[in-house]
């Protein structure tokens, strides 16, 4: 059984004439009766009988169809979504990113794209996940871009930096270290510290600027992304050393900057290199890499 033999039973069921079908359907009266017939064959059933000079279908060609209808109809909402997808101005395109983006860069970022004229019709999808499960869930093309941190070793991945934040220490309310004139790197190994999921794309970067400096604070606490860790600060459980996000200043914190040293961490666009993608996707790439800090 193959689509064009649905067709043009649904064309004969429609007609009731097998000469009339044949020429809407611009073949011969021949090559249409044997198709039916093939298919007739294959089902175990008969479709039609002679009524007259004419046919009609019989029991079981009416209940097969309503099933070839439905098909069809299918097919042809299926096409006109493929067409959409493809189209320039339309299309929709799924997006993971980190937690701290959030509250504001992707908000912003998707609102300035949706902006655009030809942009309005373009759907989005959003989700939050660590950077972790977001490049595993686009090699899986769950996503057709997702934000986050830089993940070596990962050949089919692009990776476009898109933000920098610098790295600060954050500390409860009149805390000793916002009297300190020169606040050093080294100052966090007098206090317990709230680090981030080590497993997470912040948590591996902290780790690898305390190996940079050979210091080893004491990590009293892992949690997973700047929010959850400034709620602990609030409330004495520690200090923080964390990306300076714009969340923070809706927590009782004090928001501390380096003197030795100026760590930054990059926020990343990633997308895979060799996948096809839609207009729409390949848009917004190009707008936010036309847009790279805007947002931030």
């Amino acid at each position: 059984m193959n689509l064009n033999q649905l067709y043009y039973f649904q064309k004969v069921a429609q007609l009731q004439h097998y000469h009339q079908a044949a020429k809407e359907l611009n073949i011969s009266q021949p090559s249409l009766s044997r198709s039916i017939a093939n298919l007739e064959e294959e089902l175990g059933v008969s479709l039609f009988q002679k009524n007259g000079r004419n046919i009609e279908l019989t029991k079981y060609g009416s209940i097969f169809l309503e099933h070839v209808n439905r098909i069809i109809e299918e097919i042809k909402v299926a096409e006109n979504k493929m067409k959409s997808l493809a189209g320039s101005s339309s299309g929709h395109i799924d997006i993971g990113y980190v937690f701290p983006l959030a509250k504001s860069y992707i908000p912003r970022l998707v609102r300035s794209f949706l902006n655009q004229q030809e942009n309005h019709e373009i759907t989005f999808s959003l989700s939050q996940e660590i950077t972790k499960n977001l490049i595993s869930d686009l090699k899986n093309e769950k996503y057709d871009v997702v934000f986050g941190s830089l993940v070596p070793d990962e050949p089919e991945v692009e990776f476009v930096p898109v933000v920098n934040q610098e790295m600060v220490i954050i500390t409860p309310p009149e805390h000793p270290l916002k009297y300190k004139k020169d606040l050093v790197l080294e100052d966090l190994l007098d206090y317990p510290v709230i680090g981030y999921d080590k497993t997470s794309g912040l948590g591996r970067f902290t780790n690898s600027i305390y190996k940079q400096n050979h210091i080893k604070p004491s990590i009293a606490f892992e949690s997973s992304d700047e929010n959850a860790i400034a709620s602990l600060v609030a409330e004495d459980f520690g200090i923080g050393f964390v990306a300076h996000v714009e969340s923070l200043q809706e927590y009782d914190v004090e928001i501390l900057h380096l003197s030795n040293v100026k760590p930054y961490h990059t926020v990343y666009m990633a997308y895979l290199k060799n996948m096809p993608m839609i207009p729409a996707v390949r848009k917004f790439i190009d707008f936010t890499k036309e847009t790279i800090d805007i947002f931030y």
